[in-house]
């Protein structure tokens, strides 16, 4: 929870520093979350090629670490294993 007031609160002071500066958000909010996804994805490149040439078990990793790294925690997802 800590993580996400310190985004939001981060965001505002950049919008704040925006509006004081008279500019504009660098990108529109589509094409920035769109960027943010390709963040996103990109981080998980490296490892998916490490499992892939170490031929590991790649389903899995997609499906727990990959998953949770890009996605975050999903509604209903009621798994307790990271937080132990």
């Amino acid at each position: 929870m800590k993580a996400y007031l310190l985004s939001i609160a981060a965001g505002l002071l950049v919008g704040v520093v925006y509006s004081l500066l008279g500019v504009r958000s660098p990108a529109p909010p589509m094409i920035a979350l769109l960027g943010l996804l390709g963040i996103l994805l990109g981080e998980q490149i490296i490892p998916l090629a490490s499992r892939i040439m170490t031929k590991k078990d790649v389903a899995e990793f997609v499906m727990t670490d990959c998953r949770e790294l890009v996605l975050g925690r999903l509604p209903g997802d009621d798994t307790d294993e990271r937080e132990a």
